[in-house]
């Protein structure tokens, strides 16, 4: 009963220590580089999604390939839409610093003389 108790305790002490602790401060950099690494991961899984599509259709095919040479009349229930190749990954360059902002775009249309 000690023991549970005391087990207890220093769970609840160490609980209440790690839920005061102070959100970590991000410098402009660290959330730049957390940006890239966020896209990454999102470009990596659009990678795999586009190899394990690739992947799919392959076996449709030996599928249909070896169902017509043993006489079996096999056809897809549903048209497949086409693998989308996600392209290598670009990750956008920072604007320079001391670049000017972009101009705004002029009007449409001139001022009218009166």
């Amino acid at each position: 009963m000690k023991r549970f108790l005391l087990i207890s305790l220093l769970l609840a002490g160490s609980a209440s220590v790690m839920a005061k602790l102070p959100a970590p401060v991000l410098d402009d950099a660290a959330k730049a580089k957390a940006e890239e690494a966020k896209a990454k991961t999102a470009h990596a899984g659009k990678v795999d999604a586009y190899k394990l599509c690739l992947s799919m259709d392959r076996a449709a095919a030996s599928y249909f390939k070896t169902a017509a040479t043993t006489g079996k009349a096999v056809k897809p229930a549903l048209a497949a839409p086409a693998c989308a190749d996600p392209g290598p990954f670009v990750w956008p360059a920072p604007a320079a610093a001391g670049a000017a902002p972009a101009a705004p775009a002029a009007a449409a249309a001139p001022a009218k003389k009166s």
